[in-house]
């Protein structure tokens, strides 16, 4: 029964589904992401919404990291078979910026129309709330942002600041000087973190990577990328 309602969905057209997501009691467009044919078969079998990350690469339940969980009342599919509307009833807030709904930015005046409700950097921590800050700054003004502005001048000058800032924190280590390591380890994560955000690849893979060596030792790891 399960393969034959996974099998309504027309996968021939994209292995991700387009998922909008509405509020149950007042039909409230929350987000819209996607789904894979196993994130859909998770969302159908707990009724909690599961999607896949195109930016973390891997499926997530939404609020494995803030609890902002989404209990799904209802599947429906549109008429090509390749978009999904589920309503759903929000736990907390649907939105990484701590907003009820993703879709708080007006187009033509670029304001924002609702008021964070709840603190990222409470429900995702530092590294995360920080990534998604700079992913927001690539449409800023350069002119009174400082991510935007580095953004803006390309891979070069982002790459140049990168080492710029390993290379600073190698002093501070090299000096013995604690504090000054911190600073500096600070400001090379942060230009590490926008030289991610420029290719699209969220933290969440580093972390995957790293959890992944922790299952072999350091050499069996060094030969494997040898070979």
């Amino acid at each position: 029964m399960m393969q034959e309602i996974l099998d309504r969905v027309d996968w021939e057209k994209s292995e991700l589904l387009p998922v909008i997501v509405q509020d149950f009691s007042n039909n409230e467009v929350l987000m819209m992401a996607y789904m894979n044919r196993h994130a859909l078969e998770l969302s159908l079998t707990t009724k909690i919404a599961h999607y896949f990350s195109r930016s973390k690469q891997r499926i997530w339940k939404k609020g494995e990291s803030s609890g902002h969980t989404q209990l799904i009342h209802s599947f429906n599919i549109d008429c090509d078979n390749d978009t999904l509307l589920i309503k759903v009833t929000q736990e907390g807030v649907a939105c990484h910026t701590g907003r009820r709904s993703c879709f708080f930015t007006e187009l033509e005046s670029g304001e924002a129309n609702s008021e964070v409700q709840v603190s990222s950097e409470s429900m995702y921590g530092v590294i995360d709330t920080l990534y998604h800050t700079i992913q927001e700054r690539k449409n800023a003004d350069p002119t009174t942002s400082w991510t935007a502005k580095l953004l803006s001048k390309g891979e070069n000058t982002i790459l140049k600041k990168v080492v710029e800032e390993a290379g600073e924190y190698c002093f501070a280590h090299k000096d013995n000087d604690e504090s000054e390591m911190v600073y500096e380890a600070a400001d090379l994560t942060y230009h590490m973190l926008v030289a991610l955000a420029s290719k699209n690849i969220s933290p969440d893979r580093i972390e995957q990577e790293l959890a992944r060596r922790f299952d072999m030792s350091g050499i069996a790891e060094k030969n494997s990328r040898d070979d």
